[in-house]
């Protein structure tokens, strides 16, 4: 397996960021979505990287730059054909390390609260983060989960 950064071109990438941007409003409202889209994820502050195995997609992730000191963990995806493997553990490893490079105080997240999210849930809660608050620009919304960790 191999992490690499992402420019967010290649076509099995953009299939895989429109297969979560699809679940996430299949699982919740639009109005609780917070899944970027690709315009997003381009955008200066965030650094997006993809896993891969050979030539197969596994993978992808993001962090986003809150403000010095405070990261937020975006786009964490593994295609539905293909998880069970450790990609999101390796990206979410990856994210962590990065983060702590970067002198980051605080990683946070957002995630839903409905029943689909829960393995998300977990791996987050696997390696310390905790439920908060909201944070950054979020609101209390009960479709969310909201979790941080200190670094």
């Amino acid at each position: 397996m191999r992490i690499e950064p992402d420019d967010l071109t290649r076509p099995q990438v953009l299939a895989l960021l429109n297969e979560h941007l699809a679940n996430m409003y299949e699982l919740s409202p639009p109005e609780s979505v917070h899944a970027l889209d690709v315009s997003k994820l381009r955008a200066p502050g965030i650094t997006f990287w993809t896993v891969w195995e050979g030539d197969e997609l596994l993978g992808c992730g993001a962090i986003k730059e809150l403000e010095p000191g405070h990261g937020e963990v975006k786009s964490m995806r593994t295609p539905k054909a293909l998880r069970r493997r450790g990609a999101g553990r390796a990206m979410l490893v990856h994210i962590l390390e990065v983060a702590r490079e970067r002198k980051y105080d605080r990683l946070s997240l957002e995630t839903g609260s409905q029943d689909g999210f829960v393995p998300a849930q977990r791996l987050y809660e696997s390696v310390g983060f905790e439920r908060c608050g909201p944070f950054g620009d979020y609101q209390e919304d009960p479709n969310s989960v909201f979790m941080t960790l200190k670094l």
